[in-house]
């Protein structure tokens, strides 16, 4: 099936060309119907699987074929997300696929001057992309109304909840009218996640993208033991092994970033850092220096595991194991996407051995570990760049020792 084949009005058709998208996704392709027909929906699909356009595509499609015209800054369709860095992710795809549609896009989030956002509403918004707590003020003042709205999109809803957003999502529920589309989009489907999704939607259609492999094939993994204190200097080697890579750090806390920051420049490798403790230009000034390359390193927190969609990052350094095992996928899915390749390397210390075997658990497979001897770690630690073997080519080793020793297996069960 083609996106050609959909029938989609020549605005929107032509968006998608020019976009380079041709053959719609497995999301996609499940859900364009349903919603294009009207009906609720409750999907299950992990990061990266393209489910922003398994709803932004119809939802333009409908809107733009429809001549109805809601009274002023009355939406038709109110699509919440956790984060601020998602909600402008999320709305500069509507933008783009609703060039010359008609149909018009209004980003909310916190952050700003209330005064401001107010002043910066459009007349008519047919789309607003919004952070819940931020758009619940807008609503509370009747800035924006939501007594006209026809489709409602939940994203990442799991995530919505583990940052606190349940009583903003059950305020903003009280001003929306009971007959309307709701799309309920999450990545894992817990009992809360459960409740919370039936009390939005009605007869939904389900779709469940969820392979037996939660990880993408498209990633190499490896892991290395290594003492906490010493986490910096390993952090160095990879940056300077790979001088022109887009790197994506991941660690725990703020606090944690905030020094991990200052490790590196005490060496002389300026990194961006992101995590929630920043203003929301700060925040922005970060991404927007990792995404044009002028600075390729980028700390973050897990605020940001879900949602950055930032092409060509080459690699995912866990500087700090997740505690909690779907986050590393979502960590690692910065990476390898589309047809890209990608590289994932975990910094694992003693006291950490715990969240990696639930990682191992989850994923079902073990982390191929990186053997190195004293000298490659004396060189580490010594900030010796003399040594044999850069990651990569540790990495690969790795890789190939471990498919010689499943090729030995497999021979031998034929030979049984």
């Amino acid at each position: 099936m083609l996106f050609e084949n959909y029938r989609f009005i020549a605005p929107l058709a032509a968006n998608l060309k020019r976009e380079g998208f041709r053959r719609p996704t497995d999301i996609q392709f499940r859900a364009i119907r349903p919603t294009l027909m009207g009906s609720d929906l409750l999907a299950i699909a992990q990061t990266g699987t393209g489910k922003t356009m398994a709803f932004a595509i119809p939802i333009i499609e409908r809107l733009g074929r429809s001549k109805y015209r809601p009274e002023e800054h009355t939406p038709r369709a109110l699509v919440l997300v956790p984060t601020y860095e998602l909600a402008r992710q999320i709305a500069e795809v509507f933008r783009k696929l609703a060039e010359g549609t008609g149909v018009t896009v209004f980003c909310v989030t916190g952050g700003g001057a209330i005064d401001d956002l107010v002043r910066s509403i459009p007349r008519r918004p047919d789309i607003v992309v919004a952070t819940p707590g931020r758009v619940l003020d807008l609503v509370r003042n009747r800035n924006l109304l939501l007594h006209g709205l026809q489709i409602l999109v939940l994203d990442e809803a799991d995530r919505m909840l583990s940052l606190g957003f349940r009583p903003d999502i059950d305020s903003l529920l009280g001003h929306t009218p009971r007959r309307r589309q709701t799309l309920f989009y999450s990545a894992t489907i817990s009992p809360e996640i459960k409740r919370l999704a039936h009390r939005l939607v009605y007869n939904p259609i389900r779709i469940e993208i969820a392979p037996e492999d939660p990880i993408t094939h498209n990633v190499r993994h490896a892991l290395l033991e290594v003492a906490m204190d010493d986490k910096r200097f390993y952090l160095e080697r990879v940056i300077r092994e790979h001088p022109e890579a887009k790197i994506l750090v991941f660690v725990r806390t703020k606090v944690r970033a905030e020094r991990v920051q200052a490790a590196m420049r005490r060496v002389e490798i300026e990194t961006g850092v992101i995590h929630g403790g920043l203003s929301r230009m700060e925040r922005q000034w970060a991404l927007n220096a990792f995404s044009d390359d002028s600075n390729p390193i980028l700390i973050a927190t897990d605020l940001s595991a879900r949602g950055l969609d930032i092409p060509n990052i080459q690699y995912v350094v866990n500087y700090d194991m997740p505690t909690e095992p779907e986050v590393y996928v979502h960590r690692i899915g910065r990476t390898g996407r589309g047809n890209q390749h990608g590289v994932a390397i975990s910094f694992c210390a003693p006291e950490e051995t715990k969240l990696r075997e639930a990682i191992e658990k989850f994923i079902g497979q073990h982390l191929s570990i990186i053997e190195l001897d004293e000298e490659e770690r004396d060189a580490t630690l010594d900030f010796s760049r003399s040594s044999e073997s850069d990651w990569t080519t540790l990495i690969r080793r790795e890789h190939e020792r471990e498919e010689t020793f499943e090729a030995a297996k497999k021979r031998k069960k034929r030979k049984k």
